[in-house]
């Protein structure tokens, strides 16, 4: 692309709104996202390369301001790769921003419905959000990037610590993971798109944390404090009335602080991001959604601190080093290993973390 055309893209991104324009690399295959979470809140855009190497592309102004999160799915890019959403946790907004092939662009930002929005999903022309502070899930419909709120969307629950929101991979339910009540949310979708009331289930271990949805309606959920004295991992079968069933309870990571999920598109392997013990470990997952150990310390970098992953294409697992400041890189193997790749820097308290 010519400079004459990355310049007058950024003089319209700047009278269109808050956003910026940064050219891809030439090799790019993907990009990796993560906010800021700073007064001023921002999406940073990292190029991934074929070989899963990360190369900072741009900043990106949400419009908004960051906040308290401590959650999974801060900001989510939807299934076709067209649109990204990130939540401003100290303004209650989400904001929105079409993904091209070298730009990332601000389309919309409009109230999260709540207070303290800590965690976002879509699922084709739907978003929900969950606001952490006001106990509540809030959700919207997508047209073209302009989103509007529906009508009785808007759920409270009754558990506090909200850490995470996601849709069921029909679109028909949504579940909340509420890490200090140790407690899951179930909320089915209804014809009108509005979310139904909350059906609660106490969690199988302590601290429930993020998660992510696998093969046949099966979720693998983190457990922070799951495992005296370290934390877990276990795994339930979401049933197409909402219902919610235990299928491994609290398998032992032998890690400390499990705290985000990312599963394989095959639903094969999961990881846990163990933020106190600097590591990831990985778990096989069979085709009824058991839980195996295979890897207590699949990665371990000292200081680490892992704070959330996204995997891309199945094959590349991202990690957001916060006591590092960096963004691991792995290649995934057929057993479930991870072989480090060169990473990338990203500032302090840069919290999040979405891959395409």
């Amino acid at each position: 692309m010519s400079r004459v055309v990355l310049t007058l893209l950024a003089f319209v991104a700047l009278l269109l709104g808050p956003a910026s324009v940064a050219a891809a690399a030439d090799d790019s295959a993907g990009a990796v996202y993560t906010l800021t979470n700073t007064a001023a809140n921002a999406v940073i855009v990292y190029d991934r390369s074929a070989s899963g190497a990360l190369t900072w592309s741009g900043t990106f102004p949400t419009g908004g301001r960051g906040g308290s999160l401590g959650s999974q799915g801060a900001v989510v890019t939807s299934k076709d790769g067209r649109w990204l959403y990130a939540v401003d946790a100290g303004s209650n907004d989400i904001a929105v921003f079409k993904i091209s092939e070298d730009t990332l662009v601000w389309s919309d930002r409009i109230a999260s419905g709540g207070t303290q929005p800590v965690s976002v999903t879509t699922s084709h022309d739907l978003v929900y959000v969950v606001n952490a502070a006001s106990h509540s899930i809030a959700g919207f419909r997508s047209n073209d990037g302009k989103l509007s709120a529906i009508a009785g969307s808007i759920q409270t629950f009754t558990g506090n610590g909200a850490a995470q929101i996601q849709f069921s991979p029909s679109g028909r339910a949504l579940v909340v993971t509420e890490k200090t009540t140790s407690t899951l949310d179930v909320f089915v979708v209804g014809k009108n798109d509005a979310a139904g009331p909350a059906t609660s289930y106490a969690s199988s271990g302590t601290t429930p944390f993020g998660f992510a949805f696998g093969r046949h309606g099966d979720l693998v959920v983190s457990e922070a404090a799951g495992a005296a004295p370290l934390s877990a991992a276990s795994s339930y079968h979401l049933s197409k009335d909402g219902t919610l069933a235990a299928v491994s309870r609290s398998v032992p990571t032998t890690q400390a602080a499990a705290c985000w999920v990312a599963l394989t598109k095959d639903g094969r392997y999961a990881f846990t991001a163990n933020a106190g013990s600097d590591s990831i470990s990985t778990f096989s997952v069979d085709k009824d959604g058991n839980l195996t150990l295979v890897f207590a310390q699949a990665a371990h970098s000292s200081g680490a601190h892992t704070t959330d992953m996204a995997l891309a294409e199945n094959r590349y697992l991202y990690a957001n080093d916060g006591g590092t400041h960096m963004i691991g890189a792995f290649l995934v193997g057929a057993d479930g290993s991870l072989t480090r790749l060169p990473g990338a820097t990203i500032p302090v308290g840069a919290s999040g973390l979405a891959a395409r």
